[in-house]
C-alpha cells in the first residue's frame, strides 16, 4: 500500500500554523490516519495523523487528535459527574440516569437547558485545556448524535447549542474541532456549529461517506470495523466514493499486542 505524504492547508506541515493564523486552520486533506483510543502505540509505519485519548499523551511527529466523549460521560467518570454535577446528567420519568443503550456504562448528557450546557461545556473546558496543554493539535467530540438515543428526550437543537460551545472553546484553546458522525446535519449543521473537519465511522459500510465529503470537503477522517466491513479491503480501497483518509480497525480499538488487532489502510 502506497504511503501519502500528509499535506497541510497552504502548504504547511501537520501541527503547525503558518505565522499569525491559528493553529485549527492547519487541517490535513491526505495522509494516513490511526485510530488508538483504546491506549496509545507506536504508529506504524507511514502513519500521519493519530488519535488517541484525552487521558493519553500526543504521538510525537503526528498530526494529533484528542478525544473527548462531549455528549455521554466516560465509564470511568460516572460518579464524579452524578457527584458533583447531577443536574447535567439526563434523567427518565423515575429520575434514573438515562443510558446509551450499546454502552451502558455511558449516561447521556442533558443538553436541553442552557443551564445545563454550562455546566457540561465548563468540565468539558478542563479535558480541552489538557488536550491543548499536552500538544494536541484537533480535539473531537463524541456522541453529537445523542438525541437520537434519548426516545424524544434530548433534540437536536440542544445539541448542536452545546456542540457550538464546545467548538467556540476548542478553538479558543488553538484546536481544530472535528464532528463525530451524525451525517444527518449536512452542511447546514457544520455552519452553525463551526466544526473543522470530521471524525466519520463506517461511512463506506453505510453508504454515508457523500454526507460528509459535500460538508467538509477532504477534511474527512473514516475508520472502518473489520468485524463488520462485510467486503474485501482492497474493494474499499478501489471505492471513489471513499474519503482519502480511510482506514480499518478492529472493534474493540486494540493495541498491536492484542490477538485481535487490526490495522489496514489505503
Amino acid at each position: 500500500m502506497a504511503v501519502v505524504a500528509v499535506i497541510g492547508l497552504a502548504g504547511c506541515a501537520a501541527g503547525t500554523a503558518s505565522p499569525g493564523s491559528p493553529s485549527y486552520t492547519n487541517l490535513p486533506t491526505s495522509g494516513i490516519p490511526d485510530y488508538q483510543l483504546g491506549g496509545g502505540y507506536a504508529p506504524p509505519a507511514g502513519v500521519t495523523i493519530v488519535e488517541r485519548d484525552s487521558t493519553d499523551r500526543p504521538a510525537a511527529g503526528k498530526y494529533s487528535i484528542c478525544y473527548v466523549n462531549g455528549f455521554q460521560t466516560q465509564p470511568g467518570d460516572a460518579d464524579a459527574w452524578l457527584d458533583d454535577h447531577p443536574s447535567a446528567i439526563l434523567r427518565d420519568d423515575d429520575g434514573k440516569p438515562v443510558s446509551d443503550p450499546g454502552w451502558p456504562d455511558e449516561m447521556l448528557l442533558d443538553t436541553t437547558t442552557a443551564a445545563a450546557r454550562s455546566t457540561i461545556t465548563k468540565v468539558l473546558t478542563r479535558s480541552i485545556s489538557r488536550c491543548a496543554d499536552r500538544g494536541f493539535d484537533a480535539v473531537e467530540f463524541d456522541n453529537l448524535d445523542s438525541w437520537t438515543r434519548s426516545h424524544g428526550a434530548l433534540t437536536r437543537a440542544g445539541n448542536l447549542a452545546l456542540a457550538r460551545a464546545l467548538v467556540d472553546v476548542g478553538h479558543a484553546h488553538g484546536l481544530a474541532v472535528g464532528q463525530k458522525n451524525t451525517p444527518q446535519l449536512g452542511a447546514s449543521g457544520r455552519k452553525s456549529t463551526g466544526f473543522d473537519f470530521v471524525v466519520a465511522e463506517e461511512c463506506v459500510k453505510y453508504q454515508e461517506c457523500s454526507a460528509y465529503t459535500k460538508a467538509y470537503g477532504k477534511h474527512v477522517i473514516d475508520v472502518e470495523y473489520s468485524d463488520n466491513i462485510g467486503r474485501s479491503w482492497s474493494s474499499v480501497c478501489a471505492d471513489d466514493d471513499r474519503p482519502a483518509m480511510t482506514i480499518l480497525r478492529d472493534r474493540d480499538l486494540v493495541t498491536p499486542s492484542h490477538s485481535d488487532y487490526v490495522f489496514e489502510h489505503c
